[in-house]
């Protein structure tokens, strides 16, 4: 069953919810899981890119990383999507013995809470905000907010408005 099903509660079976489900001990669960070497509380994710400019566009957003330009600021925008509530767009496949379970990088949204961070990561200062809508309007609030609460010493842009 740990192979083959979920359970209709979770995502996942627990020892004790299988046990449950087989009237048994989830000792006996935890060990019959050790001894074939199955971790159902493990995934692990995907994605191949069919970009043809995959290499490049990779190589250029981890120069910015490694060798930033003078005075840079770098934005990394990326979601979460594991705090979403989401529908795989296929199934994953099975674990095994030796293999965690898998689950595909594409995905159906089902709602969403949208966080925006930033770092300053000379300081570990975090400016955060949690919005309920995803548009480029609150991102932009959300720039505004940075751009207050950064000391205006760092701000030697030429293009400043």
């Amino acid at each position: 069953m740990t192979t083959q099903e979920k359970p209709k509660s979770g995502t996942h079976w627990s020892t004790r919810s299988l046990a449950n489900v087989l009237g048994i001990n989830h000792s006996f669960v935890n060990r019959v899981w050790r001894e074939v070497g199955l971790k159902p509380y493990l995934t692990s994710q995907f994605k191949v890119s069919n970009d043809p400019a995959f290499e490049e566009k990779l190589r250029d957003v981890v120069g910015l990383y490694l060798s930033p330009p003078e005075n840079a600021v770098v934005f990394c925008v990326d979601e979460k999507t594991s705090i979403q509530a989401l529908d795989r767009s296929q199934p994953g496949l099975p674990m095994k013995k030796g293999r965690c379970g898998t689950m595909t990088h594409d995905y159906k949204r089902h709602g969403t809470s949208t966080l925006f961070a930033a770092l300053d990561t000379l300081t570990g200062n975090v400016i955060g905000q949690c919005v309920k809508k995803h548009r480029h309007q609150e991102f932009l609030a959300f720039l505004k907010i940075v751009e207050k609460q950064t000391p205006k010493e760092l701000d030697s842009s030429p293009y400043r408005r």
